[in-house]
């Protein structure tokens, strides 16, 4: 895994074996980034990495000029391993790591809001149209911001609120949502 555009464009990513952790591939992320960087700009956006995993999509935003990335995880060795890329990066001061499950974290997380959130929860992940609800319409998101949720291609989220599109790659799927009452 390695950052693929912007000012750490090539620098690795931290990562080790895990069967509890699945990165976004390459692809995905390339095509993910145009499709985000066509509708906002990275400049000085905060960014929340929910499922982050060893942080592949908020450290490529922080690469694209994003003021700030959270990171949130409850892998313990995970969260270890992505101190060490931002130590790596020089992005320390600019990341902030939480060790929590997801849904405790939105409950304690309110009055922060975030121009982007990368959402990657395991595909066997219950109930979607919840967590999609809560950050979506719990403050989570920023006025305008965009939400990206990885999920298995048989999920359809059309009837979500903030629903905008989808994408597909294969069996993986991933949706978009905004707080914004149009596209």
């Amino acid at each position: 895994m390695q950052v693929q555009a912007g000012r750490y464009r090539g620098r690795k990513i931290r990562h080790n074996p895990s069967r509890d952790i699945r990165p976004c591939s390459s692809r995905v992320k390339k095509s993910l980034f145009d499709t985000v960087g066509a509708r906002i700009d990275f400049e000085d956006i905060d960014v929340l990495d929910l499922f982050a995993g060893f942080g592949n999509m908020g450290f490529e935003a922080l690469s694209r000029g994003a003021r700030s990335a959270c990171f949130v995880e409850q892998n313990r060795q995970a969260i270890e391993t992505m101190k060490g890329t931002a130590a790596d990066l020089g992005v320390t001061e600019d990341s902030r790591f939480v060790m929590a499950d997801v849904t405790a974290f939105l409950k304690r997380e309110e009055g922060v809001a975030y121009e982007l959130v990368f959402c990657d929860p395991p595909y066997r992940w219950e109930d979607y149209g919840s967590l999609v609800r809560t950050i979506v319409g719990g403050g989570v998101l920023a006025e305008e911001g965009l939400l990206l949720v990885e999920h298995h291609a048989s999920h359809v989220f059309s009837s979500l609120p903030g629903y905008l599109f989808h994408k597909d790659y294969g069996t993986t799927r991933v949706s978009f949502f905004t707080t914004a009452d149009e596209p």
